[in-house]
């Protein structure tokens, strides 16, 4: 169906925590403690160095809520609202209906949490559609970004980063009464990483309850209707699949979930903005970052893979 092509690199930045057998960035991410498992989706630590003048034009395609925290790098975002520059920060993003085209100057540092669907709801009231393709200051949804920047740069180890983000997390569940997201969210994740292609009104069924009322949770807690986000979820795992991050035993599985060429080619365009060949050909490594993370949550959720083991596109460990 695709010419299986290597996809391309970016050899002018570093990434600290190496690369995939393919040269592509990886990130310093696990899953979190399990007390934190019912809220928290992923923590990640990326460390790259560049030249201090390198402009890196990329972009950011997730599909849950992230909490990021910036401690280097001059960054820009085209969001919902518009263009959005930052540097030290710490930022709400929501998640994105399509690629969000992100750039960076220089050396960056991000840590970050990936939240799982229906988390700021259960502890905020918040609707995620209000959110999708947007970010703001972490301040503004009353959370501590400051105390965040201020505790993480005085540490350099990417485990120190996300234990202290743990504990962070724990204190903000304490005081907004740890009520868990709805379980339905829950299960439509699993099933999203599962059987993106599975039908909408059976998953309704399975659950007990209507497609209507199913709609409502979904638009809520993901942003988008139950269709349109499992559509990402295969557009992700193609995407992934492209740039070499995902377990090559699954490329069958995972082209199968299209009818033909020019449907991959229509549904992946319509999100990403380029064709499959164009995503191969550019070097993407911070949208490559974030696919590596979320496929290897995906493969421990389905059992593939044991949490903290080596990943298949990971150079063997010594």
């Amino acid at each position: 169906m695709l010419k299986r092509t290597r996809p391309a690199v970016d050899d002018t930045i570093e990434p600290r925590h190496g690369v995939s057998r393919g040269g592509q960035p990886i990130s310093y991410n696990r899953a979190p403690a399990p007390d934190l498992s019912p809220w928290i989706a992923r923590l990640y630590a990326t460390v790259v160095q560049a030249p201090a003048d390198y402009r890196l034009d990329c972009g950011l395609f997730n599909d849950t809520s992230f909490i990021r925290i910036q401690l280097k790098g001059d960054w820009t975002a085209e969001t919902a609202d518009g263009p959005r520059a930052s540097s030290r920060a710490a930022l709400f993003f929501g998640p994105q209906t399509s690629r969000m085209p992100i750039s960076v100057t220089g050396s960056f540092t991000s840590i970050g949490i990936a939240l799982r669907p229906g988390t700021g709801h259960a502890l905020r009231g918040l609707n995620t559609a209000d959110y999708c393709d947007r970010l703001l200051p972490c301040s503004d949804l009353g959370l501590p970004g400051d105390a965040a920047l201020a505790v993480l740069e005085n540490h350099t180890e990417p485990e120190q980063w996300l234990i202290m983000l743990e504990a962070m997390i724990r204190q903000i569940l304490a005081d907004s009464g740890g009520a868990e997201p709805d379980p339905v969210s829950a299960r439509f994740e699993a099933l999203a990483f599962t059987d993106p292609s599975a039908p909408v009104a059976e998953f309704a069924r399975e659950c007990g309850i209507t497609q209507r009322r199913l709609e409502r949770i979904i638009s809520r807690d993901f942003g988008m209707a139950p269709k349109q986000v499992l559509r990402r979820a295969r557009a992700l795992d193609m995407a992934s699949h492209l740039r070499g991050v995902a377990d090559s035993a699954e490329a069958e599985e995972l082209i199968l979930r299209y009818y033909d060429q020019s449907h991959l080619i229509r549904e992946f365009t319509k999100l990403f903005g380029m064709s499959p060949s164009q995503f191969i050909a550019r070097p993407q490594p911070i949208l490559t970052l974030a696919l590596e993370s979320r496929q290897a949550r995906r493969l421990e959720l389905i059992e593939r893979l044991a949490p903290g083991a080596a990943r298949p596109w990971e150079w063997p460990r010594a």
